[in-house]
């Protein structure tokens, strides 16, 4: 990380998951309202459970379990590439939600938790680890987040072929960097643009 000093470096952490547990239980607040419609269009539009689970690599290559509204059909598998536009793995109400982002919600649990921070790369897939450089596994140097500077930037593109972004953060992060980040992601869920 670009920390001059290691005081810094621990004040700089200290800060970053006490901004993730305020973060968490504010976003929680606020959106608990509509979990309830949420569960019930996924539901009525599809058979399944409401929540889905999958193993996810985070922090120095630990797996933990992320959580996220489900957005697919229950014959899609459950590892992949990520959806297209016009994809018939993605329900109607997963559409929207992926659109407006509200797949993500559950997952303030898991920053709440503390296996994620509100800023940070993206949680990598189980079966990707195994095809990583070793200079791509710096990535697993901080916690993944529900946003990040590869969301702000390079979205559109698979998660894969952006782990330069990732790295770049990780040798970047800071307080600055983090409150850039998350006003650029604010800005683009608010525009209709799913930064998350």
């Amino acid at each position: 990380m670009n920390i001059p000093t290691e005081g810094k470096a621990v004040q700089y952490l200290g800060f970053k998951r006490f901004m993730d547990v305020v973060g968490s239980l504010v976003g929680l607040a606020v959106t608990t309202l509509a979990y309830v419609p949420i569960a019930m269009a996924i539901k009525l539009d599809s058979p399944g459970s409401v929540v889905f689970a999958q193993d996810r690599v985070g922090k120095d290559e630990r797996v933990f379990v992320l959580y996220k509204f489900r957005t697919m059909h229950l014959n899609s598998g459950r590892h992949g590439l990520k959806p297209g536009p016009n994809d018939e793995r993605v329900t109607r109400a997963g559409r929207f939600l992926r659109r407006t982002s509200l797949d993500e919600l559950p997952q303030f649990f898991n920053i709440l938790r503390g296996e994620m921070s509100l800023i940070g790369p993206r949680p990598e897939q189980l079966p990707f680890l195994a095809h990583y450089a070793v200079w791509q596994r710096q990535r697993f140097a901080v916690k993944p987040g529900l946003t990040g500077w590869w969301q702000i930037n390079g979205r559109k593109q698979p998660m894969h072929e952006h782990i330069d972004e990732d790295i770049y953060y990780v040798e970047h992060c800071s307080l600055l960097l983090d409150l850039q980040i998350l006003w650029r992601t604010v800005g683009a869920v608010v525009g209709g643009e799913g930064a998350v």
